[in-house]
């Protein structure tokens, strides 16, 4: 022993130890005991302490510690999430707490890149954002999913009665077809495209774009919620594998702020609140972190673009523009990523967006399209209803309704924005159609884009709120714009719409050259459609959706799926080549709607952002996390 070797000590002791020098001894070794295990249990609940308990595992090294930075533990001692979603039920059996519910009133996979969860944590640090733990809000954040089901006043799918009882109806047929028509598209898209951003059907090959900054599977993510509202069980279960398997986040270009925005994170949030699956959830918070730098500008007005390897905001440059249709854009699906992640980052970011369109001066209280996110002036006084500056307004009287009507703001800016609309960009066309001009600094071009005619829709859904004496009036003026929509339509030879239509020349309705005559599967009159059906049940809205699908079935369907033509006044016109992602997300989706009863997504529950993806309301009077109460 070591105190045998020290000079001049003599033994008392087989152990070298007199009796009193031994019981000091083993008193200061209880006491280095007792303060070690002390100190170790005094420390903060955290998977260290599991680390110095159980028993060692071979493993990789590090896989421990990376799995803990991208919030999942390693495969083979996987965890359940934080908050494991409760059994929800799969499409077409509808949630029983749901069905309890009083209603109040009638009313083989491809990836293009091998990647895992270590490239995934790399490129979180990249972009100086910091990844989601364990015990971080991102992942661990609480969301009682059973709870906002039970508040849903209607069963998600609606009270389907069992269609093999039902008796066979024209209505049941027609929306037969258009959930064949979404079967035939996610079919060729997964043959020819799984993976890849959107399908190619003359080619029979996939086109990734660069509009999404690398993240791929556009059109899984944008179908989705298409695919679980119209039962189809086995395509939905598809695209939800693809999503845990394939969907990664360790990219590295630059991305449009605005879509990845309504596709990638609308259609995950979309999903999450229809089935309540973790991973649509944490995926959706993660990709929001991505984003948050483009907001890094001097007014945090955010960027267009944002560049995923840097983190940074793009476009750096005093001159450049943002759009107000693009930032005006985020308030939906930011609120609601507040709401599953417990972080206010999200719901401040867009707070500020309407702080600083609130205090700027607006010309004749028209709102242009382009803003400096530098300066925080306009940069120039265009302005359209239509391309530029279409969903901003949308999004005004949605987030008044989603926020269970408490959004006052929202709602104050949406009749006031509409009101100086009305008064300087209304027009009647000599053949007595209604429609809304752009405003180019007092001078208007007498043309309506397609992605003008959602306003139709926007105006119904806004009616109910307005002021008693104007509810009648904006009824009536939603239902002349949808019809100066179908208008279009009707007018063409293949009863699709162009791009843009004019009323000058005496010409109504019409595009007047080839560069505007063209149709990319676009949802923006359809979903009008199915906006006046449910509020007027007018059959007309239901026979102009059936002339679309006929149109669409002889003009836009192939061998491998649907594609756009080139001109809608051609009787045999050219494809160009592109299913857009969208085709699934929105223009299907809403065709299936107006052939169904008005429980199905009901709009007392649910909102639809631009691109479709449903979005519930705010019925918890308690919550004040994202709402705008604290």
């Amino acid at each position: 022993m070591l105190m045998r070797k020290v000079p001049g000590f003599v033994p008392a002791s087989p152990w070298g130890l007199r009796l009193p020098q031994k019981f000091l001894f083993l008193l200061f070794l209880s006491g280095l005991v007792t303060l070690c295990f002390g100190a170790l249990f005094l420390l903060p609940h955290s998977s260290r302490l599991k680390r110095l308990f159980l028993a060692p595992r071979t493993q990789q090294p590090g896989l421990e510690v990376v799995a803990e930075i991208v919030g999942h533990a390693p495969a083979h001692e996987q965890e359940p999430p934080p908050n494991p979603a409760p059994a929800v039920p799969a499409p077409g059996e509808d949630d029983p707490s749901s069905r309890a519910s009083p209603r109040r009133r009638k009313g083989g996979l491809r990836r293009t890149r091998p990647t895992g969860p270590r490239e995934e944590a790399t490129a979180a640090r990249g972009n100086s954002i910091p990844a989601s733990r364990p015990g971080d809000e991102g992942v661990s954040f609480r969301f009682d999913f059973n709870a906002f089901r039970s508040r849903l006043r209607h069963p998600v799918l609606g009270m389907r009665a069992d269609e093999s009882q039902e008796p066979q109806s024209r209505v049941r047929a027609q929306r037969e077809k258009v959930k064949e028509m979404m079967q035939f598209a996610w079919q060729s898209y997964k043959r020819y495209a799984m993976g890849k951003n959107e399908l190619r059907p003359l080619t029979k090959d996939g086109y990734e774009g660069n509009m999404f900054g690398g993240l791929s599977g556009a059109t899984v993510i944008d179908s989705l919620d298409t695919l679980y509202l119209m039962e189809l069980k086995e395509e939905f279960q598809e695209a939800k594998a693809w999503v845990e398997e394939n969907f990664h986040l360790n990219v590295s270009g630059e991305a449009s702020l605005f879509e990845v925005n309504i596709r990638y994170i609308g259609g995950l949030l979309s999903a999450f609140y229809l089935t309540g699956e973790e991973v649509f959830r944490i995926k959706a918070i993660r990709l929001g972190e991505k984003l948050l730098p483009a907001f890094n500008t001097p007014t945090g007005i955010p960027k267009g673009v944002v560049s995923f390897k840097s983190g940074s905001w793009g476009w750096a440059t005093a001159g450049s523009s943002s759009i107000l249709a693009e930032f005006g854009s985020l308030h939906l699906e930011f609120l609601h990523l507040t709401e599953l992640s417990g972080n206010q980052v999200f719901a401040e970011k867009v707070r500020n967006i309407r702080k600083v369109l609130r205090k700027i001066e607006k010309p004749f209280g028209l709102y242009p399209n382009f803003l400096s996110p530098v300066s925080g002036n306009w940069v120039q006084h265009h302005v359209s209803v239509g391309g530029l500056g279409d969903s901003f307004y949308e999004y005004l009287i949605k987030s008044w309704l989603m926020s269970g009507k408490t959004d006052m703001e929202a709602k104050n800016m949406y009749y006031e924005a509409l009101e100086a609309i009305e008064t300087y960009l209304l027009n009647v066309s000599p053949g007595g159609l209604t429609y809304i001009a752009e405003w180019r600094g007092g001078i208007l071009d007498h043309k309506m884009g397609h992605l003008a005619c959602f306003s139709g829709g926007m105006i119904a859904l806004g009616a109910e709120d307005a002021k008693e004496e104007k509810r009648v009036h904006y009824r009536e003026l939603a239902a002349q714009i949808t019809k100066t929509c179908h208008e279009s339509y009707a007018r063409s030879d293949t009863k699709l719409g162009p791009e843009a239509f004019w009323f000058n020349s005496g010409r109504e309705a019409v595009a007047t050259q080839l560069s505007e005559s063209y149709y990319i599967l676009r949802p923006e009159v359809v979903e009008s459609y199915m906006y006046l059906w449910r509020q007027t049940h007018n059959p007309i809205y239901r026979e102009w959706g059936w002339e679309v699908v006929l149109a669409l079935e002889k003009y836009c369907r192939t061998e491998a799926g649907f594609s756009g033509i080139q001109d809608v006044y051609s009787s045999t016109p050219s494809h160009d080549n592109k299913q857009q992602s969208f085709f699934l997300a929105e223009t299907l989706k809403y065709l299936y709607l107006l052939f169904s009863e008005d429980d199905l997504l009901s709009l007392e529950d649910w909102v639809f952002n631009t691109e479709a993806h449903p979005l519930p309301v705010n019925h918890s009077d308690s919550s004040g996390r994202a709402w705008g109460r604290h």
